[in-house]
């Protein structure tokens, strides 16, 4: 299985990078985001760019991709919807559709979240914007995924690189525990999440849903 992952260089999308050069199913990682990695590895290559949409310089090589994993995404507090929607929609549709044009075989996930809009409409900003984002995801021809979590647990040394984030990181990693044993259908890992984009992205795989929550990460990750 040949990968482009975008947003390697979040708590997520750190977490389904690792995943991916753990399995022996993976052959090679493309990561495509605005700074480094700071990971090397056989199996891993690097397209740094300011304009992660612009793909125009991998046109051909598109069609030998089997799946992208699209991680990347910006916190909604304190934004307006116009600029959380150029990154969290106008962005994703813009890697989306050239992907999907070039290889419509393609397994494309994606990572929203948890209360998530489906219908557009409702009065939360962030959730409605991930809802349009997720419907034209949909509706292009290839294979999309959604992926909802809720409560995410980075394992493996990997927390996120925001700093108020990794502040309630530190102040509630201590209740981890507590949420997985009493909260389990909200709870998942990083190292679930990318177990699970692998698997959905495998031959053969019967996800039985393009919507998948907690249960069905952990699931597909073979945590339960």
């Amino acid at each position: 299985m040949n990968v482009i992952l975008y947003g390697g260089t979040g708590m997520l999308g750190r977490g389904v990078l690792l995943e991916c050069l753990r399995d022996d199913s993976v052959k090679s990682v493309l990561s495509i985001g605005r700074t480094p990695l700071g990971v090397s590895h056989p199996k891993l290559r690097e397209h740094i760019r300011p304009d992660p949409s612009d793909l125009s310089d991998l046109a051909g090589e598109l069609s030998g991709y089997d799946a992208c994993f699209f991680c990347l995404g910006i916190s909604s507090l304190g934004k307006k919807e116009e600029e959380y929607r150029a990154v969290t929609h106008d962005l994703t549709l813009a890697v989306a559709r050239p992907l999907a044009a070039a290889n419509p075989a393609l397994t494309f996930t994606y990572v929203t979240g948890e209360g998530t809009d489906s219908t557009e409409q409702g009065r939360t900003m962030w959730a409605r914007v991930k809802g349009r984002t997720e419907n034209e995801l949909l509706a292009l021809p290839f294979s999309a995924y959604m992926f909802r979590p809720s409560i995410v647990q980075p394992v493996s040394g990997m927390p996120t690189r925001t700093w108020l984030h990794r502040v309630g990181y530190v102040v509630t990693k201590p209740l981890y525990p507590l949420v997985g044993r009493f909260a389990p259908k909200q709870f998942t890992t990083t190292k679930a999440l990318g177990r699970a984009m692998i698997a959905v992205a495998t031959p053969g795989s019967e996800p039985g849903t393009r919507i998948l929550r907690s249960p069905d990460i952990n699931r597909l990750a073979g945590d339960q």
